[in-house]
């Protein structure tokens, strides 16, 4: 417990740091980040670091994971046309290496880039707007205390088990706590700035960020089950990977994103 804390407080630290300086050092952080991330993915599915498909794979992360909308990024080109390209490069390639990575590992790889990618991508991309600091923070904010409110609720009062199946340790009763509290930390984000987002539009986006945070979560442990796996890694100690500690982002931010636009 004692690592787990030095850990979390000195990456923390970093982290907000970067976060508040923003720009190309935050983007760098998160791209860096992503690569890792995929590394761990490529390690867990023993896809083989070298193969032709995986380094298409690693190349199609990197660069989906820019912020390529905004400022000296932008190449005028969807998200939909860039996935597809890195799709026919990776179907190719396993065409070119005679099928030694077989359509299974290019299509986990493909998952790769979007799942990541696409996840640090819209990071990536809220900082960079207008007040993004503030909806940034917000997101993180609402992710976090959702986790650890789940798991010191669930610790105190949790009986009824989650998902056994897949997350043995989550309770109901850790669930339901981890969205009280990433309700009322969006309601203190509303109080402080009303002028960007209401009370009503504070809870019912801290409701949904508790939601889909945990769903991230279940997925990651679904999929490390598969793989057979504690951890995606250990560069961080006590904490695992980089996986491990962005399971929700990777699933909030798109979604926010989608829940902007459909009541736009």
């Amino acid at each position: 417990m004692k690592q787990r804390i030095i850990t979390g407080t000195i990456a923390a630290i970093g982290f907000l740091t970067l976060l508040y300086l923003g720009g190309y050092v935050f983007h760098g952080l998160l791209w860096l980040m992503a690569l890792i991330a995929y590394d761990e993915l490529v390690r867990m599915g023993k896809l083989g670091r070298t193969s032709l498909p995986t380094i298409v794979g690693y190349l199609g992360v990197a660069f989906i994971a820019l912020p390529w909308e905004q400022g000296d990024y932008a190449f005028g080109v969807s998200a939909e046309v860039w996935i597809w390209v890195f799709m026919l490069l990776l179907m190719t390639a396993t065409v070119v290496s005679k099928n030694k990575t077989p359509i299974d590992k290019s299509a986990l790889l493909l998952f790769g880039i979007v799942y990541i990618g696409v996840g640090f991508h819209y990071m990536a991309i809220t900082r960079w707007h207008e007040d993004g600091l503030f909806w940034t923070l917000l997101i993180f904010f609402c992710i976090w205390i959702t986790d650890a409110g789940a798991y010191f609720t669930g610790w105190a009062i949790g009986k009824r088990p989650l998902w056994p199946s897949i997350s043995p340790k989550k309770t109901v009763e850790g669930a339901l706590g981890g969205l009280v509290l990433s309700i009322a930390v969006a309601i203190c984000f509303a109080l402080y700035s009303p002028e960007l987002i209401s009370l009503e539009q504070a809870a019912l986006l801290g409701l949904l960020i508790g939601i889909v945070g945990q769903v991230g979560d279940l997925i990651q442990s679904a999929y490390k089950r598969t793989f057979g796996v504690k951890d995606s890694g250990a560069l961080l100690p006590g904490h695992g990977g980089v996986l491990d500690r962005t399971d929700s982002w990777l699933i909030v931010f798109p979604f926010v994103y989608l829940l902007l636009d459909i009541i736009s």
